[in-house]
């Protein structure tokens, strides 16, 4: 009988044959980058789709901040005052048009309006509105891009927020960090092209929605561009520190002799994951220095700390995560996710609602202007928002101070800034009830192909043969297009 590894060999076909030679005039190429940096050279991206860009790129780098749970529209950015004479008055079918409840409403009797109790005022060039609830994010609306008509047909959290990070509801598709770092290559040997952040919430009642690592997945892209998740306590990856009682010296000659096993086994097998895992064992290497640098943040000068706030200093809160986020961006790591959970305010709007946009609202806006000052919000990309909106009518008992709101799709609000994006924009209008688009809508796919057409990328050519299908971020169902109208 034919031993497995020969097989491999006689089965071999021509692609991955020229693929093999292929690799060695990509290592080759490599080493002539890292020579050109050494020597002091303008840094150059390793890796990535030779065809890329597709043309002139206004971002290099990405920060999305995820408000997971679904901020609601209407609290945020969505100002809507005629609703408070429709106070306890039941929503009219004329606005539902028979859409598909949750379970968690469906068996109501009446749908109640229940206006916004916050107070909105008007800010900047634009004369955007803003809630009181988000008094830093109003100063800086002449450096943003509000879009207030998103909408998804995902109606819960999971195949929501998959949907949004992957373009599909189903799990097991890249996410978006994992497109860019296929599609456009390391900027940084240090450190991972993709990296996931989890920031804490502060109030104890928030509805906390489940995360796993389906959401910086790389799918069917090789496990090399799946997104790193940066810990807040104890070692910031796990096993970055070596084991007691073995010093660095002794786990680089291990290093070297498991890589040159596993160069036996691509030798033998062809499978370029086993040169993935050679590459990933480097990096996690050389992140043994490079992470703990990234992460200690004493040297920062007290005016950080003054911009960002005193919570930047507790590891894995929102502040400190934006902190990390910037820094991340200055060693040119190429998308940072963050994740801040909470948002999910089925009851205790009221009270759960300004602690969560307290828990953001400084840090994202310092982290806006710090990237500002710095010279590098031309070309990072910012991102903030849910994976979809919150209902007008209230969910459960209605009061004059308290209530709740259900899952809404059709329609809610983000912000984009830099990289590319046109400040003191506001895109979008909804009806009177904040319920349906009657302007200017932006579907998931649009806005996913918003974002890579800051880094220069053609969604509807950017594509990825997998089971005989060229897949794409934006899916293969219909052409998806960049929302022209906020791009600068």
């Amino acid at each position: 009988m034919m031993h497995p590894s020969d097989e491999a060999v006689l089965a071999e076909t021509r692609r991955q044959f020229f693929g093999r030679g292929a690799k060695g005039l990509g290592s080759l190429a490599l080493l002539s980058l890292l020579a050109e940096n050494a020597h002091g050279a303008e840094k150059t991206a390793t890796g990535g789709l030779p065809e890329l860009p597709h043309f002139p790129a206004k971002a290099k780098r990405a920060i999305y901040l995820h408000m997971l749970g679904a901020p609601p529209q209407m609290e945020t950015f969505d100002y809507k005052p005629k609703m408070a004479d429709w106070f306890d008055k039941d929503l009219p079918d004329s606005i539902r048009q028979g859409q598909r409840l949750t379970t968690m409403t469906s068996n109501q009797t009446r749908f109640p309006i229940a206006p916004c109790i916050f107070k909105f005022a008007q800010y900047g060039k634009s004369g955007a509105w803003v809630s009181e609830l988000l008094p830093n994010t109003a100063k800086m609306v002449d450096d943003i891009a509000i879009i207030r008509t998103m909408y998804t047909e995902a109606i819960n959290h999971e195949p929501a927020v998959t949907f949004l990070q992957t373009g599909f509801m189903i799990p097991g598709k890249p996410c978006i960090g994992s497109w860019l770092a296929y599609g456009l290559g390391s900027m940084n040997r240090d450190l991972p092209t993709f990296v996931v952040l989890n920031a804490t919430h502060s109030n104890p009642k928030a509805n906390v929605q489940a995360i796993s690592a389906r959401l910086w997945s790389s799918g069917f892209l090789s496990g090399q561009y799946s997104g790193v998740a940066l810990r807040s306590s104890g070692d910031p990856v796990l096993f970055i520190s070596d084991p007691a009682g073995v010093p660095g010296q002794i786990r680089r000659r291990m290093l070297d002799a498991l890589g040159q096993l596993n160069e036996i086994t691509s030798e033998k097998i062809a499978d370029p994951e086993t040169r993935v895992r050679i590459a990933q064992y480097e990096m996690a290497f050389r992140m043994q220095s490079s992470v703990p640098d990234l992460t200690d943040t004493s040297k920062e000068p007290a005016s950080t700390f003054e911009m960002y706030g005193e919570d930047a200093k507790k590891g894995g809160t929102f502040a400190n995560c934006c902190l990390m986020a910037r820094r991340m961006m200055e060693r040119d790591v190429r998308f940072v996710q963050v994740y801040h959970r909470g948002w999910d305010v089925h009851s205790d709007l009221p009270e759960v609602l300004p602690s969560q946009c307290k828990d953001v609202d400084r840090a994202a806006w310092a982290l806006v202007q710090d990237l500002k000052q710095r010279g590098m919000l031309d070309d990072t990309l910012v991102i903030w928002g849910g994976e979809f909106g919150r209902t007008i009518y209230s969910q459960g008992k209605l009061t004059a101070t308290d209530y709740g709101r259900d899952h809404h799709p059709r329609c809610y609000s983000v912000w984009m800034a830099g990289g590319g994006i046109k400040g003191g924009v506001v895109y979008g209008e909804t009806d009177e009830f904040s319920y349906n688009i009657v302007q200017n809508p932006v579907h998931v796919r649009d806005f996913q192909s918003t974002i890579l057409n800051r880094f220069g990328i053609d969604s509807q050519r950017f594509r990825y043969k997998y089971q005989g299908l060229d897949q794409r971020l934006t899916g293969v169902e219909k052409e998806a297009h960049a929302v022209k109208e906020i791009l600068a």
